[in-house]
């Protein structure tokens, strides 16, 4: 028994001479609480028009001065920096955790409030009641001027590409 005590203290001692203990501890505690206040609120009093995002099953209000955008039955708002979900276009507002955020938000183009021509605006209650049957459907892979949207987006990332490419040769 004393023999196992002894290995014991001196396994001890040897651990503590090759970690380098000394007499003087020093501890660190980092806590970082991210607690967002949401975006101010705003209210919209009558249900918005919604304009779907060429290449995209997302749509914007183009009438609402604060940037919102529906994809997949919610509502995100950006705002500073962070990104807001909400299950109205009205809020209330939550803020979202960056993987949370769907990758279609993340590549939105800067300029997607942009209306290309052909492209209509969507009372609120035919978008309302058919937009999962669109997404289900796949119906905006069907219309022309989504489809022209989606491509010059495409013709511009390879013009940008290509630009860059000349760059380095």
């Amino acid at each position: 028994m004393k023999t196992k005590k002894l290995v014991f203290w001196v396994a001890g001692a040897v651990f503590l001479v090759l970690t380098g203990f000394s007499a003087k501890g020093t501890a660190g505690v980092n806590i970082n609480v991210g607690i967002y206040a949401p975006p101010p609120a705003f209210v919209i009093p009558a249900p918005p028009s919604l304009v779907v995002i060429p290449g995209t099953y997302a749509y914007f209000a183009p009438d609402v001065d604060v940037a919102i955008i529906f994809y997949h039955g919610f509502w995100y708002r950006p705002y500073e920096g962070r990104w807001y979900r909400a299950r109205g276009y009205n809020g209330p507002w939550v803020y979202l955790a960056p993987a949370r955020l769907p990758r279609i938000l993340i590549g939105l183009p800067p300029d997607y409030r942009r209306i290309y021509p052909g492209h209509r605006r969507i009372l609120y209650g035919e978008f309302n009641r058919n937009w999962r049957r669109w997404e289900r459907n796949r119906y905006w892979d069907r219309d022309e001027h989504w489809r022209e949207g989606r491509h010059k987006e495409q013709r511009e990332e390879k013009r940008e590409e290509h630009k860059q490419r000349g760059r380095h040769d």
